[in-house]
């Protein structure tokens, strides 16, 4: 890949969200910040009060989402994420993780669990486009 192919490389290159819910399965939760709040807010179409109340854990000034039954609460079997185009910011960038570029065992681990990741591509390929992509800064909030 060349200098002007990475030039006009995008997320959907290495990425595409399968919304298989892989991601959203375990006891922990992320954290969300006010960014992240709004968004879901309206996503949600509810009152921050109701958003609070129905989905978030609020433990001091740290606001998380809940998890109910070992995954995040806005996971449904059937259709995944539930709030996909509310979700926070660590959502959105997940999988895409800077490890993945120091560490081929972890772009090898992170790559068998998602399948929205382009495994085709090898990790050398992988982490010419991801790097690309981090210098123009186009990976703070994906849209996969």
């Amino acid at each position: 890949m060349n200098d002007n192919t990475t030039q006009s490389c995008q997320v959907s290159d290495i990425f595409e969200c399968a919304r298989c819910g892989f991601c959203c399965h375990g006891e922990t939760t992320v954290s969300l910040d006010e960014r992240d709040q709004e968004r879901m807010i309206k996503a949600l179409g509810l009152s921050r009060e109701q958003t609070q109340e129905r989905f978030w854990r609020v433990t001091g000034s740290v606001v998380q989402m809940q998890t109910r039954d070992g995954h995040c609460i806005f996971y449904d079997a059937e259709t995944g994420c539930t709030v996909h185009e509310g979700r926070p910011w660590r959502c959105r960038q997940w999988p895409l993780h800077p490890s993945m570029l120091a560490d081929e065992n972890n772009f090898q681990t992170i790559t068998e669990s998602c399948p929205g990741l382009k495994r085709e591509l090898g990790h050398e390929q992988f982490c010419r486009i991801f790097q690309a992509l981090l210098d123009r800064g186009n990976t703070g909030k994906f849209s996969g």
